[in-house]
């Protein structure tokens, strides 16, 4: 879940400070270039009010008479382009100068430049230019007229270079960028503060659900920290669950009392048959059916007791030497396999895992009775123990006749038995009480087909301590 909430967090951040962010890079540029246009509009003005002294006009000519006046405003224009480097100009309305810095700069033809020019004449100062970009070149142009006696009579026009100002333009961007970029990270940070401080009471709430779906019935939630609903939702999970463990205490109760309680008139049933098959011919059928079907009945409540027990113990769990125990067990069933005429075939190189040795024993010796069953004559089964680093496995393949993928899915199930193999002595309860018991210590059991035919059981151990 976090793979998923982080990534969206971060999505709409990033979005919030972005949509702060170039606003506010824009204001800057536009503020950054209003106090150049300031400033030039304040140079214009005061050229502006020397100009309007100069009372000499040119007739037709580039060259007019030099006054005195016109002289220092003239010394004006050069020092100002000196020191900035702007170009600067008062130029008549028919375009000749009245004084220009440098002296061979005059109005283009077309341009800005001419555009703010024209503007002057109608005695207003040029509009502001268009904003500039620090990847763009262009210059800033800004004219106002020079008035007397209510007429415009000419124009002072500057024009100036943008490198300083796209410069400082893109020192604030930078400055801006590393604030987003600080104000990012610590988003970050939060997020993933926020995110653990939400999510660790689900994770908390996701490891207990595992621990109590793989058998660990005593395993609660610890509530604390996270939201309140969270808390709540951890409390309620509690009470589910301490629910749930008292139902299936009382169930094993009642399985166990009950197999336990009918055991003994079971066997007192049983002997009164035995005694009674005294007195009768020895080839009776319906007594050797009864004296079969008591001793079914007796089974059964001998594998209810196993699988209550077996549900309620507590594993004890030790560094076990699973290719050894395995190659104990496949001697111990090797005498019944070659009886029945079956080959019975072990490969358990040495491996350790933590697992219960007795209850590890009782698993395999019911997959390997199990597979025996089902493996007609001539046929084999065969145990391999293997590992991978995080589980070691004991796998044991038969050449029965198998199950079905229906059946597949059921196999394992208490009293389930294929339709096919009703015949088979059994109760449906071997597979069940091994799933229990290897559930206890961290294990499983799984079943699948193995080709061409039969059946393929996988009884997984942690190599690791469980819980550690």
């Amino acid at each position: 879940m976090r793979t998923r909430l982080l990534p969206l967090l971060i999505v709409l951040m990033a979005a919030v400070l972005l949509a702060l962010g170039i606003p506010l890079a824009v204001s800057f540029a536009a503020a950054e270039q209003q106090r150049v246009v300031v400033d030039r509009i304040d140079d214009t003005v005061r050229f502006s009010a020397l100009a309007q002294f100069v009372t000499d006009r040119p007739s037709g000519s580039r060259v007019g008479t030099t006054d005195e006046r016109r002289e220092t405003l003239r010394k004006e224009l050069a020092a100002y382009h000196d020191v900035y480097g702007i170009r600067a100009g008062v130029f008549y309305r028919n375009l000749d100068p009245m004084a220009n810095a440098p002296e061979n700069w005059y109005l283009p033809e077309g341009g800005e430049g001419r555009e703010a020019f024209n503007e002057a004449l109608l005695g207003r100062r040029s509009h502001d230019p268009e904003q500039v970009w620090p990847w763009q070149r262009h210059r800033l142009v800004v004219a106002s007229p020079v008035i007397r006696d209510g007429d415009v009579i000419a124009v002072v026009v500057t024009d100036s270079p943008t490198g300083q100002m796209r410069s400082k333009i893109l020192r604030g961007w930078v400055i801006i960028g590393a604030g987003e970029v600080a104000a990012m990270l610590l988003a970050l940070g939060a997020a993933l503060r926020l995110t653990g401080w939400v999510l660790r009471p689900v994770r908390v709430l996701d490891a207990t659900t595992h621990d109590i779906a793989t058998g660990r019935l005593n395993a609660r939630v610890a509530v604390a920290g996270g939201p309140p609903e969270l808390r709540r939702l951890a409390r309620s999970f509690n009470e589910m669950a301490d629910n749930v463990e008292d139902v299936l205490e009382q169930q094993r109760a009642f399985v166990a009392d009950a197999s336990h309680q009918l055991r003994n008139p079971l066997s007192a049933l049983l002997l009164r048959i035995e005694l009674l098959a005294l007195e009768l011919p020895e080839d009776n059928e319906e007594i050797a059916s009864v004296r079969t079907e008591g001793k079914r009945l007796a089974q059964v409540l001998d594998d209810l007791l196993d699988l209550a027990l077996a549900e309620h113990a507590e594993a004890d769990l030790r560094l076990t030497d699973i290719g050894e125990l395995t190659a104990e067990r496949v001697a111990s069933w090797s005498p019944l396999a070659g009886s029945k005429g079956v080959r019975l075939a072990g490969t358990c190189p040495a491996t350790t895992a933590w697992a219960d040795p007795i209850t590890l024993s009782s698993a395999l010796d019911a997959v390997i009775d199990n597979a025996l069953k089902f493996t007609p004559e001539g046929e084999g089964v065969e145990v391999e123990v293997s590992s991978n680093g995080e589980v070691s496995t004991v796998v044991v393949t038969d050449r029965g006749p198998g199950l079905s993928d229906e059946e597949l899915a059921r196999i394992g199930d208490r009293f389930w038995r294929s339709a096919g193999h009703q015949n088979i002595k059994g109760s449906g309860l071997g597979l069940s009480i091994s799933r229990a018991l290897l559930s206890a210590g961290g294990g499983s059991i799984t079943y699948a087909h193995h080709e061409p035919h039969g059946l393929r059981v996988t009884v997984t151990v942690p190599r690791s301590r469980p819980g550690s």
